[in-house]
C-alpha cells in the first residue's frame, strides 16, 4: 500500500493547502540576516533556519503533511521509510504524535546519534543495507510482507508539497531575495521550493548545491534522467541520495537555474562559520548552502540577496568535534609540526617560552624517543598549536628557529578555496 498521492504533479495550489494543513503542527522557522556570513561571502546572506525544527531537519513539513493524509486503514497498519536519518527522525515524531506505528530502515552509515533518536521515538529501527538505495529494498519488502504504506523521503508528491512551504515562507521574510540557495539530496526540497518560488517570483533564482562525492542531481541533468550512480563518503550525508526521485526530478529540473558541486573541505569549513558566525550547530547536508558561496561557481550572487536554506543540524556530535579540529587546521589556526629540542631539564619548557612570547597556545605536546634519532641528548617533540591563522604559524616558526630550535616539515591540511574568517 503506497502513501495517498496527490497526481502526477504538484502544483502552488498543492504547496498552500500542505501549509494550511501542517499548520500549528511544524514550526514556522526564522530567516534572519546574517551580517556576518554576508561580509564572509560578499553577498546579503539570510539563513532560513530549518534545522531549529523540533527534530532538527525541514523534513518534518513533507513527513507531517504525507501523514495526514493517509486513509484510516493506512494510518492503523501503519507507515514505514527508508531514510539516512532526517526523513526517520521527522516520520518518527509525527507518527507518534498521529498515532501512527511506524518503521524506518536506516543504511549502516546513518549517524547513530540519528538511529537512537529514531528509537527515542518510538520507532521500530531496522539497520540494512550500504546506503539509502539499498535500504529502500528492505523497505519495499516490508511493505509487500506486513502490508505498510511507504513514505518516500523526497519523491512523494506530499513530501514535495510538503518541503514547498519552506519557499513560501522565504518569500514572506525575504520578499525582494534574488536567489535561494538549496541542498539537494534526492531532490524533494529543491522540486518542493522550485514550485513555490517560481510559480510566485519567476525572477528569483533557484540554485541547487550537491556534494560532490554524492552529485546524482548533476548527473540526471548531464544524463537526461535519474540512474543510480556510485557514491564516495561525504560530510553531508543528508544529501547522500544515489539516485535522485523521478517525480523530484522531474519536477525540479525546470524549476532550477544551476546546480553546483562541492568538496568536503568547502563543506567542513561551512560548518565551523556556521558555528562561529551564526552560533548554530548545522549538519553538511544544511551547511553545504553556505560552502557553496565559498568557491568561484556563484560570483555572480556578490551584492545579492541571497537566502541559504540550512536545512539540518543533526550532526553526530563527534563527527563535529573532528570536523571543527580538521577545519581549523584547514583554516591555519591549528598547526602541526615537529620539533628537535634537548632532553636535558629546561629544554621543554624553553620550547613553551617560545611558542607562549608569540602568543600562541599548545594544544598537544608529545616526546618521540624511540624513533628520534641516536643523539640521546636531544628529542624529537610533535606539536600541535593554536595560531590566529597562517601568518602567526609562520611567524611562530621562524621563532622558533631563532631561537635555536630545530623546526621540521608543518604539517598543511589539503585546503580548497574558501574565504578566510
Amino acid at each position: 500500500m503506497n502513501a495517498v498521492r496527490l497526481g502526477d504533479d504538484v502544483t502552488l495550489a498543492d504547496v498552500v493547502a500542505a501549509r494550511e494543513r501542517i499548520a500549528g503542527g511544524v514550526e514556522r522557522t526564522g530567516c534572519p540576516y546574517s551580517p556576518a556570513l554576508s561580509r564572509l561571502t560578499g553577498c546579503e546572506v539570510y539563513v532560513k533556519l530549518e534545522y531549529q525544527q523540533r527534530t532538527g531537519s525541514f523534513k518534518e513539513r513533507g513527513a507531517r503533511n504525507a501523514l495526514l493524509q493517509l486513509s484510516e486503514d493506512a494510518r492503523k497498519g501503519g507507515v514505514v521509510a527508508a531514510s539516512a536519518g532526517n526523513h526517520a527522525l521527522a516520520l518518527a515524531w509525527h507518527a507518534r504524535d498521529l498515532g501512527i506505528p511506524v518503521t524506518v530502515v536506516m543504511p549502516k552509515v546513518a549517524p547513530l546519534v540519528k538511529q537512537a533518536r529514531c528509537r527515542e521515538l518510538g520507532a521500530r529501527v531496522l539497520i540494512h543495507g550500504a546506503n539509502i538505495a539499498e535500504a529502500k529494498d528492505l523497505a519495499d519488502k516490508l511493505v509487500a510482507d506486513e502490508g505498510l504504506s511507504y513514505v518516500h523521503g523526497f519523491n512523494d508528491a506530499a513530501i514535495i508539497a510538503g518541503a514547498g512551504t519552506v519557499g513560501l515562507e522565504v518569500l514572506e521574510e525575504v520578499p525582494d531575495l534574488d536567489a535561494v540557495i538549496v541542498p539537494v539530496g534526492g531532490g524533494g526540497l529543491i522540486a518542493g521550493v522550485g514550485i513555490a518560488v517560481k510559480a510566485l517570483r519567476p525572477d528569483v533564482r533557484v540554485i541547487g548545491v550537491e556534494p560532490k562525492r554524492a552529485a546524482s542531481f548533476a548527473r540526471a541533468l548531464a544524463d537526461g534522467g535519474p540512474h543510480r550512480i556510485t557514491m564516495e563518503p561525504t560530510l553531508a550525508d543528508g544529501l547522500a541520495v544515489p539516485e535522485v526521485g523521478k517525480r523530484a526530478f522531474d519536477l525540479a529540473r525546470p524549476r532550477t537555474d544551476k546546480i553546483v558541486t562541492v568538496g568536503e573541505e568547502a563543506i567542513s569549513l561551512a560548518i565551523l562559520r556556521l558555528v562561529e558566525m551564526q552560533h548554530g550547530v548545522v549538519e553538511g547536508a544544511g551547511a553545504s548552502a553556505l560552502a557553496a558561496l565559498f568557491t568561484d561557481q556563484l560570483l555572480e550572487l556578490k551584492g545579492r540577496k541571497v537566502v541559504l536554506l540550512l536545512c539540518g543540524g543533526n550532526i553526530d556530535p563527534l563527527v563535529l568535534a573532528r570536523v571543527i579540529e580538521h577545519s581549523l587546521a584547514v583554516d591555519g589556526r591549528l598547526v602541526q609540526f615537529t620539533a628537535t629540542i634537548s632532553d636535558r631539564p629546561g629544554g621543554l619548557a624553553d620550547l613553551a617560552a617560545a611558542i607562549a612570547a608569540t602568543g600562541a597556545s599548545v594544544q598537544d605536546i608529545r616526546h618521540e624517543r624511540i624513533f628520534g634519532g641516536p643523539d640521546i641528548s636531544r628529542v624529537r617533540v610533535a606539536c600541535t598549536i593554536e595560531v590566529r591563522d597562517a601568518r602567526h604559524a609562520d611567524e611562530l616558526q621562524e621563532t622558533l628557529r631563532s631561537r635555536g630550535i630545530t623546526v621540521h616539515e608543518r604539517v598543511r591540511p589539503d585546503r580548497e578555496r574558501a574565504p578566510s574568517a
